[in-house]
């Protein structure tokens, strides 16, 4: 993050120059630039988890898979087993008739162990999805305050250079709406511009 310090450092040394804009400027330049550092560093966390609860939930749409291939060949043995035993010529003996039925009582309840097994899967599959979409609005609305904050640096340097007292307020506009959405991303609360997010996607 040598960029940040470098920033910070030019904005000390532009402050030391004079003026109380200048002050000012420099100032919300080092406190900005470092609350889009903290958010750089909670969103590559949010990233990882992002795409560990992605892969989870593609793992369990693949077991979900898996077991439901398993439980249709259970099913599909069972009709062929079923259709033995009502093949069987009159000569077949209760125990030939007994191991039919065994086996189809088998492959039944196979069957019925696999769809209780896809429903425990499917279940944990859509939470994992569920996750993924908390962590998205999350990652979203850090995304949204480094913009903000990004914007406010490039105003506070113009204003600045220009002297003009309404530019360094404008930059404190976006400086606090990304704090805003910083501070929500931090804390987990439910603000998020969604038609910003659309636009920023």
């Amino acid at each position: 993050m040598p960029e940040i310090s470098d920033a910070i450092q030019d904005a000390v040394e532009k402050a030391e120059a004079g003026g109380w804009l200048n002050s000012a400027a420099a100032l919300t330049v080092a406190i900005t630039a470092t609350f889009i550092a903290l958010c750089n560093v909670k969103d590559d966390n949010i990233n990882q988890a992002m795409q560990a609860a992605q892969a989870a939930a593609i793992d369990q749409w693949g077991f979900y898979q898996a077991k439901s291939t398993k439980e249709n060949i259970a099913e599909a043995t069972v009709d062929q087993l079923t259709i033995q035993r009502e093949l069987l010529p009159e000569t077949a003996t209760p125990a030939q008739r007994a191991l039919l039925d065994k086996h189809i009582a088998n492959y039944r309840e196979k069957a019925a162990r696999y769809d209780r097994e896809k429903a425990e899967i499917k279940q944990q599959a859509e939470f994992q999805r569920k996750e993924y979409d908390r962590l998205n609005r999350r990652d979203d609305q850090f995304d949204m305050a480094e913009a903000g904050m990004s914007i406010a640096l490039a105003l506070i340097g113009i204003s600045v250079l220009t002297k003009k007292k309404w530019l360094f307020f404008t930059a404190l506009v976006f400086a606090g709406f990304g704090l805003l959405l910083g501070v929500a991303g931090f804390a987990e609360l439910s603000i998020h511009p969604d038609w910003l997010a659309r636009i920023l996607s």
